[in-house]
Formats: structure tokens, C-alpha cells, sequence
């Protein structure tokens, strides 16, 4: 077998590793942990959050229970499903989004299923910002220094589900899902990490001829948590890279119901490393980091080839179109909480003498579904998810209809339900042949 190893360094922290195989992929093990709760008894409750003007849908917004950890966000289509247990069935579940006042709704008031929650865009008054400083760039140094004040300065446990996803073209080639148990590293300690553990997982993959390359994303759950950029500030928050940024202001915006300061960003000139741009959004009240959202940079994302893509065939050309990352926290209490994790990159690939090129799409996301204070158990390294670990090879194929159980999870989109029906109809075919 021949492999051919594609180093995507998404960011200084953060290492992604593609793995293209030239042949067929062996199946993957059961995963299996010890710590995700196993809370049997709950309901499900499902539904669409959509804007309450426009009617369109609100993709990546918190859904949870109202003073509580539960939580999960919507899909790409709006859609959301809830699992409460039943013990916590006489709490408020409530839906925010950047932008937009915050709902608050009984959930003996919801169906099970088909609820509509609108939500109406927030304004922020003005004049009620306390104006901190005029220099951007100043008030982010400020929200540095109080990180310690705004996070966790005590590890906890966390559940969360992890999804990959891998797309040739217009069609998705590879799905991989997970419940993950995740020890929480103290936010004020810099020589403690994250440690990832997968509970239970499972995947569905299109097994290509051995003349197409087959994508692996190596490290995607382990990555996921290095994108924290608050306890891993990496190519943008680090002190060693922010002065290679120019900052402005870009005005006011409400998250979770409190008013956030939004600051631009954009590599600065004649900076010859592929660096980002994009907005951070800071609490005002707190000057807590609330949400990151960026991408690569048009000015370095010419030079993103050789610094993301390091080792491959010699007669396979590989452009970096694109990389995007928003990375969002949850406020429960005055501190924050890592919330939601997405990752998406954008590649073209071209063999020498062959007319036509394909387009790759490798995409992560996380969301943290409950954490746990009290039972704190810090994993050994040789038990975590690694970066060198390929998380697609470590679980089966999909096969139970009710597998995430009690455990809550980001609802597939559209695509991605298809995706997996018909990667499944195919991985069914293959085994039938391989039988006979």
C-alpha cells in the first residue's frame, strides 16, 4: 500500500494531517470509553429556528437548557434535537444567536417534534457601551490579561459530539461521528492540554477503485479542542504574531443577550506567512472572548501551499482555496465556556497530464453537549485521541438507526442524511460482492 501524507498546519496550534491512500481502507474498530453519562431516561424534543422577519433558517444557534450544561446547536437547515432528561424536564430551554434577543421557552410548551422558534434581530443602543479604549488592538491586549478572570481555572469534564466530514466535488466521499469524553485543562495553565477520549463512534465512507485518492483527516477530534483559541492562541491571539495585524473596529453586536464589542482584523502588509482575517467578538461587560470567526487571508494565502501542504507526490499539485474556523462560547454564571467548534478547508487537486481537477472539502465541528464539574478524571496521554491518530479508521461502519442513544448531537443536514444513505446503500453492495 502506498500513502502519501498531506500536513495542513490549520493553525500555529492546531496540526491537521490528510492522508491520501491509493487503496482500499480497513475497517474500523469499535471505540469505547467508560465516562459519557448514561442517563437512559429523557425525551427528544426536535424543530427549526428560523429568522422572525426573514423566515429563513438560523444555521450554528445555541440551543440548551436554561441554566444547565445541556445544550447543542442547529444545523445547516436551522434544524435542532434536543434530549432533556427527564429530571430536568421542569427547566427553560433557550435559543440565542449573534444578533438576536434570546428565547426563552417552557418545554412543556414544545412538541416533540415540528417546533418553529423565531427569533427577532437585537439593536444595541449606543450610548449604553462604556467605550474602553480607541486603539482596538489595546482592548484585545485587555481581554488577554482577564482570561483568567472570564474561563476556568479548574479542569472539568466534558460530552461532547464531533462530526467529520470529507467532499469530492459536490459529493460527500466520507461522514464520521462521535461522542467524545474530553478532560478540560485549566484556561490559566499553559503547560496543561486538553485530552480527548472517544466514547463511541461511527462512519460511512465511499471506498474508491485504487486509482482515486481517498482523503483522511488524521487528528480531527484532538484538533478540534486545539482550536480553542483562547486557552491556544496560536497564529492570532499569540503575543509572538499580533503585531503582524492590523485591527479595527466593526461596531456592536448582541450574543446570548449582552452587548459585544466586534473587532476586524486582517494580516498586514508585506507579511510573508500565510496568516488570517476575519472578526473577534468581545463581551463588553467582561471583555470576554465571545466567538472567533476567520479564514485565511488573501494576502498570504498564496503562500499557504508551502506551509500547509508538505509532503506529496511529485507529480500531484495541491492549491489551498480556502480555510475557515469559527470557534463560539457559551456564558453560564459570568464565566465562559468552549461551545462550538467548526473547521472547514478548501483544496484543489490536479495529477500531471490529466485534463480535469478535483475540488476537496474536509470539514469539522464540535459541540460541547453537557460538562461536569465534580467527577474530574484527567486521562493518560497513551488513552487520548493523538494528532497522528486517523479518527475514521477507529470506529465501525453505520449500522444501528438509534445509535447516539440518550446522548444529544447536531442534527445532520440534508446532504449529509443523503450522504449517508447512499454511502451506505454502496458499503452494503461491496460487502454483498465481497461475500460471493
Amino acid at each position: 500500500m502506498k500513502t502519501f501524507k498531506f500536513y495542513m498546519n490549520a493553525t500555529t496550534a492546531a496540526l491537521i494531517l490528510i492522508t491520501m491512500l491509493l487503496s482500499m481502507p480497513a475497517k474500523g474498530t469499535n471505540a469505547a470509553g467508560s465516562n459519557a453519562r448514561k442517563d437512559t431516561t429523557f425525551m427528544v424534543y426536535s424543530g427549526k429556528v428560523i429568522d422572525a422577519l426573514t423566515k429563513k433558517p438560523i444555521v450554528f444557534a445555541n440551543v440548551y437548557l436554561v441554566k444547565s450544561s445541556i445544550g447543542t446547536v442547529t444545523n445547516s437547515d436551522g434544524e435542532f434535537v434536543l434530549k432533556v432528561p427527564t429530571k430536568e424536564l421542569n427547566k427553560m430551554v433557550g435559543i440565542s444567536f449573534i444578533g438576536y434577543h434570546n428565547v426563552e421557552l417552557k418545554l412543556t410548551d414544545l412538541s416533540p417534534e415540528d417546533n418553529v422558534i423565531k427569533l427577532e434581530p437585537s439593536m444595541i443602543q449606543i450610548k449604553e457601551v462604556v467605550i474602553r479604549t480607541s486603539d482596538p488592538s489595546e482592548l484585545l491586549r485587555m481581554a488577554m490579561r482577564r482570561i483568567d478572570e472570564n474561563y476556568k481555572v479548574a479542569p472539568e469534564m466534558l460530552i461532547a459530539f464531533y462530526r467529520e466530514t470529507i467532499k469530492q466535488n459536490r459529493s460527500y466521499v466520507a461522514v464520521s461521528e462521535a461522542v467524545l469524553d474530553v478532560y478540560k485543562a485549566p484556561y490559566n495553565n499553559d503547560f496543561e492540554f486538553d485530552r480527548v477520549k472517544i466514547y463511541k463512534g461511527r462512519k460511512s465512507e465511499d471506498v474508491k477503485k485504487m486509482d482515486t485518492l481517498i482523503f483522511k483527516l488524521q487528528g480531527g477530534p484532538r484538533t478540534s479542542f486545539l482550536l480553542d483559541m483562547v486557552k491556544n492562541p496560536g497564529a492570532l491571539l499569540s503575543a509572538d504574531f499580533i503585531d503582524y495585524y492590523q485591527f479595527a473596529f466593526g461596531g456592536f453586536v448582541t450574543i446570548d443577550g449582552r452587548d459585544n464589542y466586534v473587532i476586524e482584523f486582517d494580516q498586514r502588509e508585506n507579511i510573508n506567512y500565510p496568516l488570517y482575517k476575519g472578526k473577534l467578538y468581545l463581551d463588553t461587560k467582561n471583555l470576554a472572548f465571545s466567538r472567533l470567526d476567520f479564514e485565511l487571508s488573501e494576502k498570504g494565502i498564496d503562500l499557504a501551499d508551502n506551509e500547509l501542504v508538505r509532503k506529496k507526490p511529485i507529480d500531484l499539485k495541491v492549491n489551498v482555496t480556502g480555510a475557515h474556523y469559527m470557534i463560539n462560547y457559551r456564558v453560564l454564571d459570568e464565566k465562559w465556556y468552549l461551545n462550538h467548534v467548526r473547521s472547514e478547508l478548501t483544496f484543489d487537486c490536479k495529477w500531471a497530464k490529466k485534463l480535469f481537477k478535483s475540488t476537496y472539502v474536509t470539514a469539522l465541528e464540535m459541540a460541547v453537549t453537557d460538562r461536569d464539574d465534580e467527577s474530574v478524571e484527567k486521562y493518560k496521554y497513551k488513552e487520548s485521541v493523538k494528532l497522528s491518530d486517523v479518527f475514521a479508521d477507529q470506529v465501525n461502519y453505520f449500522s444501528d438507526g438509534d445509535f447516539w442513544g440518550e446522548y444529544n448531537y447536531i442534527k445532520p443536514d440534508e446532504s449529509i442524511e443523503s450522504a449517508i444513505s447512499k454511502l451506505n446503500r454502496k458499503l452494503r453492495r461491496q460487502e454483498l460482492n465481497t461475500d460471493h
